[in-house]
């Protein structure tokens, strides 16, 4: 399975845009293109083909166009030996069926041109739908940084009101070892103490 996630590095663009234009220039597609620096870069066809539309394609448009140009020319080339041949030989009659036989055969036909077609269609919706996917999962990394923040927030919220328990807690701490002393001195002396709370908090004896 090919799971390569780095990024792309100037030479693997270069080995893309020399593939696909020799591609275009023989007549081949670009998803056989594609299918080839996929194997060579251990990468899907798919992110080789988002990778020529998105980025490397609209640096060679002219030479696309020109890539092109050269495909009319060889096709053109290809089929015009066939047609003088047939025109200066009229006398060879079994010639032209078998020249033009072989010329029908090297010519696209309509089921190819169909497939190639469907072939299209089917990688510009495995592109949309990367691209879906890619939109969905950036919303979901968004939620997850904001509830992140608010848990940090809650977080330190907690903190807070835990280190005001923990005040609380020690005062109270020490509020009933104060009343537990004067209660043990009011013991050892004999006496019915009265006590009374300070501002602060602590109890302090009330003299007689």
């Amino acid at each position: 399975m090919k799971i390569r996630q780095d990024a792309w590095s100037h030479e693997d663009d270069v080995l893309l845009a020399e593939t696909v234009l020799n591609h275009i220039k023989e007549g081949s597609t670009q998803l056989r293109a594609f299918d080839e620096v996929g194997d060579a870069l251990n990468r899907t066809s798919a992110a080789c083909g988002f990778r020529w539309n998105a980025v490397v394609r609209q640096k060679h448009i002219h030479v696309i166009a020109e890539a092109k140009r050269e495909r009319k020319e060889r096709k053109r080339a290809a089929s015009y030996p066939y047609y003088t041949r047939n025109v200066a030989s009229p006398t060879l009659e079994a010639s032209p069926v078998v020249e033009y036989e072989r010329d029908t055969a090297s010519s696209p036909t309509l089921a190819s041109i169909i497939s190639q077609l469907q072939q299209y269609a089917a990688h510009d919706r495995q592109t949309s739908a990367i691209e879906i996917e890619n939109k969905e999962l950036k919303a979901e990394l968004n939620l997850l940084q904001r509830r992140l923040k608010e848990l940090e927030t809650a977080m330190q919220k907690n903190k807070q009101d835990h280190s005001m328990i923990e005040e609380d807690y020690q005062s109270l701490i020490q509020i009933m070892n104060r009343a537990r002393r004067l209660a043990i001195l009011e013991e050892e002396e004999g006496e019915n103490a009265t006590f009374k709370m300070d501002k602060n908090g602590n109890l302090e004896k009330v003299a007689k």
